[in-house]
């Protein structure tokens, strides 16, 4: 009866601990901006907590999570995995939350959302109950990619020149010559001689010149020189309590930029 006691016991610390470490944090805006709410605990209603049907974004930082779109965990429920949840949205369950916990950790849910992303995935993101600043930004610069060299491979026609068949030549003239030869007599014999003689000449170049010649079709390959015009980031430099930092952005930033306390910049 003791040992029983004892697994019971053991169980039930292992699942306090489990919970313990299982932590949300909801943020009211996509891509974790705007004011978040953060708890390793249960929340009936949200409405308690001033952020009922607003988070549009999630992040789990522990164990697995349901969420429901009704108080008391009624309504359509999520269950939420170790990650980050860029965005609400797409499951239909943006600014919809009323209440949430954590739950047994199981390999399959029927109604498990979309796999996360790989956490941490956002940098500079707000943290929950974090006080925010605004710097001034005082210079952006956008910053190109290298230029470099495009190749493809296209299919060309290319004619090839016909070429004399000397040989060709050669016996066309001695076969003319021939046939020439035995046409007449005396002078006219000589004449006829030569002319037969020319005539098979020009016949054996025409047929050595079905040798070689006419067209065909091969692979080409083609380069040109390309200039990359498109930011690949903006380079952002901003002034804080006197202090300059940098930071790299995906678009450009004017006027200025939440930070923390310490400086370091939050969306």
């Amino acid at each position: 009866m003791k040992k029983a006691f004892k697994i019971v016991l053991a169980l039930s610390a292992f699942t306090m601990a489990s919970h313990a470490m299982a932590q949300i944090t909801l943020y009211e805006h996509d891509g974790w901006r705007g004011r978040a709410f953060s708890t390793n605990g249960q929340v009936n209603n949200l409405s308690r907590s001033g952020f009922n049907d607003l988070a549009s974004s999630v992040v789990i930082d522990g164990g697995q999570w349901e969420v429901c779109d009704d108080r008391g965990f009624g309504g359509r429920c999520m269950v939420l995995r170790r990650g980050s949840y860029e965005s609400l949205g797409s499951m239909g369950m943006n600014d919809r939350i009323s209440s949430l916990r954590p739950i047994e950790r199981r390999d399959r849910y029927s109604n498990e959302a979309p796999a996360p992303l790989p956490q941490p995935t956002y940098e500079y993101r707000r943290r929950p109950n974090e006080r925010i600043y605004e710097a001034q930004v005082v210079d952006v610069r956008a910053v190109v990619g290298q230029s470099g060299e495009r190749c493809w491979v296209e299919r060309q026609e290319v004619n090839e020149p016909s070429r004399a068949n000397p040989a060709g030549t050669i016996v066309g003239a001695l076969i003319g010559g021939v046939l020439g030869h035995q046409v007449g007599g005396g002078t006219g014999r000589d004449l006829a001689t030569a002319g037969g003689a020319v005539a098979g000449a020009v016949i054996g170049s025409r047929a050595g010149n079905n040798n070689g010649g006419g067209s065909y079709s091969q692979d080409v390959r083609r380069c040109e020189t390309t200039v990359n015009n498109t930011p690949e980031y903006w380079d952002v430099t901003y002034i804080y309590r006197g202090t300059e930092h940098r930071i790299q952005m995906s678009a450009p930033r004017g006027g200025t930029i939440a930070v923390n306390r310490n400086g370091e910049p939050r969306q």
